[in-house]
């Protein structure tokens, strides 16, 4: 299916086209869109360097993936971010901004985007993305890594989710879950292709594509996009325009595997956990069993789309902040006051 033109794009005020509700690419429930007018300068893109300390390159040892992560803050716990399929670790950008006072926060490109390259960009596969996060995080630390939290946006959540459960990540004392349910998620794959097919394709310029991301896209933060989503774009020299990096339209025999069992896996990882949710998604048993146990949090986020951490990145990063205070995660692991008392003496 053709993409609308571009000049169809709506004036201001007008309501845009929008990518069909998915728990996996949207939200249920989405708020209005920002109201937008014609000046590219709106749209231009904004640099990295203005919310992130470092970009780095993560050579993996006997390899020849090298994985692009983006680092700020140097006090606290490290909040390692994985986004969701088709983003980028500069979809954490204006959230890590807000917590790098208080924690470290690193966002890497996942296999197959961004600024990330490996000996395969097409295997998506749900160990494979798990491998490479363990890999990273082993090359950056060593053996002796610092207290980390996990932090998973969509397929990046069940990536977080893997990774925990695997249980060869040490000191890792967090695991936050963000928009991404198995039940609403399984029940969404088939409508998957057709919710890709619907997006415009081909963009111009890289401001087009960013205005399209917040007028008929899955953005609703102007700012965020302007950062976020030139990473996830690719200059197409043959058809002379922009289209997107990551072809996830080939990944299809992967995306099944991303879902599968994730709520007993989430349930079965040894650490506190959260439930970040955008809108009213539904808890399957599972889950729903699971929290009354008590075995995790849930907090519902009102006014977002499914990229909650780029819709309202000050909420985002309060409830990050509030889930290591809470746990009393330091920069070394759980501290417990009265012993830290005694070891002072």
């Amino acid at each position: 299916m053709e993409p609308p033109p571009l000049s169809s794009l709506q004036e201001e005020g007008e309501e845009g086209p929008t990518v069909e509700d998915s728990s996996v690419f949207s939200a249920a429930v989405v708020p209005p869109r920002p109201a937008t007018h014609h000046s590219l300068h709106k749209y231009a893109p904004l640099d990295w360097s203005a919310y992130f300390d470092e970009e780095r390159r993560v050579a993996i040892p006997d390899t020849d993936n090298v994985f692009n992560a983006y680092t700020t803050g140097s006090e606290g716990p490290v909040v390692f971010c994985l986004h969701g399929g088709g983003y980028s670790g500069l979809s954490f950008a204006l959230a890590a901004s807000q917590m790098k006072d208080k924690a470290r926060v690193v966002a890497m490109d996942l296999r197959g985007h961004g600024k990330s390259t490996t000996n395969d960009d097409l295997d998506l596969s749900i160990e494979t993305l798990t491998n490479d996060v363990i890999a990273v995080i082993r090359t950056m630390y060593g053996d002796l890594p610092p207290a980390i939290i996990l932090v998973g946006h969509s397929m990046g959540g069940s990536v977080a989710i893997h990774v925990a459960a695997r249980k060869e990540i040490r000191n890792l004392h967090g695991l936050v879950v963000v928009d991404v349910v198995e039940g609403t998620a399984m029940a969404s794959l088939v409508h998957m292709q057709k919710i890709l097919a619907n997006r415009a394709q081909h963009f111009p310029s890289i401001e087009k594509a960013i205005e399209w991301s917040v007028k008929g896209g899955p953005l609703r933060n102007i700012e965020s996009a302007r950062v976020s989503i030139p990473s996830t774009l690719k200059y197409d020299e043959s058809r002379e325009c922009y289209t997107y990096r990551t072809p996830l339209e080939q990944t299809e025999k992967y995306w099944k595997g991303w879902y599968e069992g994730l709520s007993d896996k989430f349930l079965s990882c040894p650490v506190q956990k959260i439930l970040l949710l955008a809108g009213t998604d539904r808890l399957d048993r599972a889950l729903t069993i699971g929290q009354m146990q008590g075995k995790f949090q849930m907090v519902v986020i009102r006014h977002t789309g499914h990229a909650i951490q780029e819709d309202v990145p000050e909420e985002f990063a309060s409830h990050i902040l509030k889930f290591i205070s809470r746990n009393k995660i330091g920069p070394n692991g759980v501290e417990i006051p009265g012993l830290i008392k005694k070891w002072q003496q």
